[in-house]
């Protein structure tokens, strides 16, 4: 594999990218997509997510330079801007041609998913609706995921208040371990205007709200893999990196709090799967 390629994999911002859509894949199956339904909602998400990724690296470069992400092959100069940011404009254009294959309406919010994740990029994450994005993003996925599927419903309100809780949290707890260097490079999205403990809390607090949206808001009473879901959006983020900047660090790249999150959210939609409640 050359190294360009790599470095367009390191600045896809890989691990996200995967677990968002994988947990797409999860709840189109669990919709009851066929496997040719299945693959037009990965390879959509998936698209969107790399746009979404090379997008941020190449508008973030200097400021990553500024405080050293050697993590990040942009900055250090290992891939070039240029590159990068076609790479991003080519995934963008491909989203909406990949969602098509479904149908116009789901692409309409698959659309709608990217350009609500690209206006993070530039210029709402220094601004206090910084976390706007985020969970319009997230809450358009479920939408995509079952409008998608022929014949479908609209999306209950449920999956996708679910989704946006789950990814206004998900904004809290990815800044968290980029708080000083943000401020040092003068971003002022919310999470830095809460500070640190006020982050944290959001991003408990709105996982914790996901997760029991997704066991009560189906009709019908919780199971008791559903509880043990709520438990479990309790003691994750306890436990998966909600400590310091040392403690959400790895290698130079933030990862504990992101994961933590990453993980509710597979636990969620294997508990939505399971329980045949996507729609």
């Amino acid at each position: 594999m050359s190294t360009s390629v790599l470095g367009l994999v390191r600045a896809s911002h890989p691990e996200p990218a995967a677990a968002v859509t994988t947990v797409a894949g999860l709840l189109a199956w669990g919709a009851g997509h066929r496997p040719a339904g299945v693959a037009a909602v990965v390879l959509t998400v998936l698209a969107s997510q790399l746009a979404v990724g090379w997008s941020n690296d190449a508008l973030d470069a200097d400021r990553d330079a500024a405080v050293g992400r050697t993590d990040k092959p942009v900055a250090t100069g290992a891939l070039s801007r240029r590159s990068t940011g076609l790479a991003a404009v080519l995934a963008a254009l491909a989203t909406p041609v990949l969602a098509l294959a479904t149908n116009p309406v789901a692409a309409v919010w698959a659309t709608v998913g990217l350009l609500s994740a690209l206006l993070y990029d530039w210029p709402l994450k220094s601004t206090p609706v910084s976390v706007l994005p985020y969970a319009v993003s997230f809450g358009s996925l479920p939408a995509f995921v079952v409008l998608a599927l022929p014949g479908a419903p609209a999306p209950p309100v449920w999956l996708v208040a679910a989704a946006a809780c789950l990814g206004a949290g998900a904004h809290f707890a990815n800044v968290l371990p980029d708080l000083a260097d943000d401020a040092r490079t003068g971003v002022r999205g919310l999470p830095h205007r809460l500070g640190p403990a006020g982050s944290r809390l959001a991003a408990a607090g709105l996982l914790l709200a996901a997760t029991v949206t997704l066991v009560f808001g189906p009709p019908g009473p919780p199971s008791w893999a559903g509880l043990s879901a709520v438990a479990a959006a309790v003691l994750v983020p306890a436990v998966g990196g909600y400590g310091g900047r040392a403690a959400a660090r790895a290698g130079g790249r933030p990862v504990a709090a992101f994961r933590a999150v990453m993980v509710v959210a597979l636990i969620d939609v294997v508990l939505l799967v399971a329980s045949g409640r996507v729609v």
